[in-house]
């Protein structure tokens, strides 16, 4: 029997059955879809090192698509009122939907008998290889979260992630190849509409891991252009600042009051769009960490399979994922930041998505 039973139970918490049922190979009937509250605890074994999942909002969606309704009341809906006068005019909240949908995902992995027979762990071996499976499957499902395109082919392309959403619809920063310095958090926090700014404590930055290393030696340069009194006088004076110690997910010193968030899987291999980009470049992004949206579908579909020609042991995973954002007028993001913090050259345009401001109008800080 399979220790690959015993890693979803012990995950789950419920006993279920996963072995192969047809030595001949010929149907899946060793398979099948995870009770809702087993499916829950997989969920959480399965994305336990990510660092999205753990600050993102998270709908576990019992059908491929779902919508979330979205109210807004709009802006300075106060009037001067006159005595005895009524004006007619009525402030009514817009209702509206945000749409998700679940594209489905795969994870194939299989072992010899020879394998199991032959290494040091022995049987063991197979529980070993499925954490590993299931490990490198949350690090999979974030990446695409967060960097996928919907377009061309490969894993990235089976639906738009948070970036390409927020470059598509939200508030865009051009930073033209300078580096991640204080100017470049400043330019992104004049750029987010004041009304928000209303709940400044409650704002995050995210930003990938080297860009989060070269912030922390702009900290310790002590340089005109990068040290940030604010962060100094945060650590030194009411000590609320975390360690630096940059590991994923956690907090670095903050950037004018607000978070910096390590995210490693945000790509900072990017060429860079702007007139003679040079070197790798990546993102920054400023919002409420509640604004990412991630859809995980409860039914995780787990299968194993002995194929006796090939005297191995098949396994094969299905879940399905998607991701929205609920406000992009509550997102920047600066795009074109040179990884190797080079700050020459000066910052490029600010733009607006299709979903800010009505698409092409400007915003006045």
């Amino acid at each position: 029997m399979s220790n690959t039973r015993e890693l979803l139970e012990k995950v789950s918490g419920n006993t279920i059955n996963t072995s192969n049922t047809n030595p001949g190979g010929i149907s899946m009937g060793g398979g099948g879809i995870l009770k809702p509250r087993q499916a829950n605890r997989f969920i959480d074994y399965l994305f336990d090192q990510s660092v999205l999942m753990k600050t993102a909002r998270v709908v576990r969606m019992s059908a491929p698509s779902v919508e979330i309704d979205k109210v807004d009341i709009g802006n300075k809906i106060m009037r001067k009122a006159t005595e005895g006068t009524d004006d007619g005019a009525n402030a009514n909240p817009t209702f509206s939907k945000i749409s998700m949908t679940t594209v489905k995902l795969r994870l194939d992995w299989e072992l010899s008998s020879e394998s199991l027979e032959d290494n040091l762990e022995g049987p063991d071996l197979e529980d070993h290889i499925a954490r590993l499976m299931a490990t490198q499957a949350g690090n999979d499902i974030e990446d695409v979260l967060i960097n996928g395109t919907g377009t061309s082919t490969g894993l990235l392309s089976a639906f738009k992630g948070f970036r390409q959403l927020a470059l598509d619809n939200a508030h865009v920063v051009d930073a033209n190849g300078q580096g991640l310095d204080k100017a470049v958090f400043n330019l992104a926090i004049k750029t987010l509409p004041r009304k928000y700014k209303q709940r400044r404590n409650q704002l995050r930055f995210f930003t990938g891991s080297n860009l989060v290393q070269y912030y922390l030696y702009n900290l310790t340069s002590m340089s005109s252009t990068s040290f940030n009194p604010f962060d100094l006088a945060s650590g030194v004076v009411r000590g609320d600042v975390a360690a630096n110690d940059g590991g994923p997910g956690t907090v670095t010193p903050f950037a004018f009051g607000i978070p910096v968030i390590n995210v490693p899987l945000m790509d900072e291999t990017r060429t860079g769009d702007y007139s003679s980009p040079s070197g790798l470049h990546g993102d920054l992004h400023l919002t409420f960490p509640q604004n990412f949206i991630i859809g995980i579908k409860r039914d995780v579909t787990v299968y194993r399979l002995f194929q006796p020609k090939k005297d191995t042991i098949e396994y094969t995973l299905f879940i399905r994922v998607g991701c929205a954002m609920e406000n992009y007028d509550a997102h920047v993001i600066v795009k074109n930041i040179k990884v190797s913090g080079s700050t020459g050259g000066s910052f490029g345009s600010v733009t607006h998505g299709a979903n800010v401001l009505g698409g092409s109008g400007t915003y006045t800080f």
